[in-house]
């Protein structure tokens, strides 16, 4: 009590208010050990003690044994110690010395020092590196390396886990699988992600636990239930999941209104919550894989009563005419544009005018195709291999290409997916000036969590940008997306130090983001091998 009470006065900026319960244990503390000396043992040598006497001891210890085992219950300072152990790691001061800089934002410094202190970037030296002694610093040499902002994976669904466990018992270790999947995209180099779509209560839970520190793991944001029509897209895919899920998910999962007062009722009800953000779903599908689309109507009052709350709204959308209608229903990103035709100048001249972003999520419709087609190469990428659970790596091969599954791949298979088309709108909508951000669409078949945004990143170079603007949307694009492009997604004085030192140099060669040499959180510089122990998962 005393030691973590101190501790988070000193480092928390708590109050002893904060801690009137351990204040009070401290005291009786002080009153009974006084009253033992007294009682028990002030005796002679010689002088025998009534038997009364010594039941004193079993009475006095009573109470401390009800409150030990209490705490071992609700495990209170376990959690408590971890926050302070946190904070402690955060404290530590690093000069990273002689590195590439990718500010973010579009600017480059060949070669500067970087100084973190107390978990932010506290000053940067370009040019030649001040000595870390004199700065008080550990040193950290960066020559031939890059120092890039965190990366940001704005599309992520936590819930499914990517590929295909042997057993299905996987799926109920929900909390755990989610633990691990945080754990696996800041290994990966991946600070913040945004759950797109999962259980509301344990992705808020999630946060929670991560945000004060008592977990490791890249920074949560919670975006969903998603709105969609029954039988629309997001409620459809929940027939794929374990029987016993498919229920109790759906109300966490999705919202499927009927009216535009129940709609904006079901917003409201989920500002309460928490939330950082509403999707919808404007997706009718195409081919012999159809969906009901949520009503336009319904979706504008969804999107007025998220602006009235002061909540940003993206859209799903599988076609031109769904961006068209995400639109007109207010919303602020767009999530995969379109799979299937050519997307207007028209409709990318209202996203640059309405500062609406843009997220392709090339992986997922990249991943898909090769689903489709039993191509399981994507699995052997060391980054997959390093952060993937053996045993969900290894159901994963034995059944993606399997008859088990093969009504899945019959459905992605009757989905007019068009990938190549995909690449040509993303350079499109560069072109025209509108904002990317990047996403994976981590969840879906063979798009395993954590590294799929260096994947993604590489995929545009593919279809013809520049590296540059991958990572840029990947960092400073994501953040400002997010609404924390105040302290994350630039290398900036006064911004969380939340870090990604890589080998070699991405704006020539963008598969050097997976290259990584070292992953700073928060000013905290992770040691990766620990991150799936599972002591630190609990």
């Amino acid at each position: 009590y005393l030691s973590l009470g101190l501790s988070s006065i000193l480092r928390g900026g708590e109050t002893i208010a904060d801690h009137l319960p351990s204040v009070g244990g401290l005291l009786l503390t002080l009153v009974v050990a006084t009253f033992l000396g007294i009682k028990l043992f002030r005796c002679e040598k010689d002088e025998k003690m009534k038997p009364a006497a010594k039941l004193w001891l079993l009475a006095v210890m009573t109470p401390f044994f009800v409150m030990g085992v209490w705490q071992s219950q609700t495990k209170t300072n376990i959690a408590k110690a971890k926050i302070q152990n946190r904070l402690t790691r955060r404290d530590q001061s690093w000069l990273i010395k002689d590195v590439r800089v990718f500010v973010g934002g579009g600017s480059v410094l060949d070669r500067a020092s970087v100084l973190i202190r107390k978990g932010k970037v506290e000053q940067i030296f370009p040019g030649d590196a001040p000595d870390a002694k004199t700065l008080k610093a550990e040193e950290l040499e960066g020559a031939g390396k890059t120092l890039l902002p965190g990366l940001i994976d704005v599309h992520v669904h936590l819930g499914s886990a990517g590929g295909f466990p042997e057993d299905q018992k996987y799926y109920e270790k929900a909390v755990e699988n989610t633990r691990r999947e945080m754990a696996a995209y800041l290994y990966s180099g991946v600070v913040a992600v945004k759950s797109a779509g999962d259980s509301t209560d344990l992705v808020l839970k999630e946060r929670a636990r991560l945000a004060s520190g008592e977990g490791l793991g890249a920074e949560l944001f919670a975006v969903g239930p998603m709105f969609t029509a029954e039988g629309g897209h997001g409620a459809e895919m929940l027939k794929y999941l374990p029987q016993n899920m498919r229920d109790q998910l759906a109300s966490q999962f999705v919202r499927m209104p009927k009216t535009t007062a129940e709609g904006a009722a079901q917003v409201a009800e989920l500002k309460k919550l928490g939330v950082d953000g509403i999707k919808i779903i404007l997706e009718s599908g195409g081919g012999t894989t159809v969906y009901n689309r949520l009503d336009t109507t319904v979706a504008k009052a969804v999107g007025a009563a998220a602006k009235s709350n002061g909540l940003s709204m993206v859209s799903h959308t599988g076609e031109s005419r769904d961006i068209a209608d995400a639109l007109d229903a207010g919303a602020t990103g767009i999530e995969h544009g379109s799979m299937r035709d050519a997307i207007p100048a028209s409709l990318f001249e209202r996203m640059k005018a309405g500062g609406v972003s843009y997220d392709p999520t090339l992986l997922v419709q990249d991943a898909l195709t090769r689903f489709i087609k039993s191509d399981l190469s994507g699995l052997d990428a060391t980054l997959v291999q390093q952060t993937a659970p053996p045993e969900l790596l290894r159901g994963t091969k034995k059944l993606a290409g399997s008859p088990a599954v093969g009504p899945m791949r019959k459905s992605y298979a009757g989905y007019p997916l068009n990938f190549d088309q995909a690449k040509k709108n993303l350079v499109a909508a560069h072109q025209a000036g509108v904002t990317l951000t990047a996403g994976t669409d981590a969840g879906n078949p063979l798009v395993l969590h954590g590294p799929g945004i260096h994947r993604e990143m590489q995929l545009w170079v593919e279809a013809g940008l520049p590296a540059a603007v991958a990572l840029q949307a990947a960092t400073h694009n994501n953040a400002q997306l997010l609404g924390v492009g105040s302290r994350l997604g630039l290398i900036k004085q006064g911004y969380d130090a939340s870090l990604l030192l890589v080998d070699g140099n991405p704006l020539q060669e963008i598969s050097a983001t997976e290259r990584i040499s070292s992953v700073f959180l928060k000013g905290e510089r992770v040691v990766r091998a620990d991150l799936f122990d599972p002591d630190a998962l609990k």
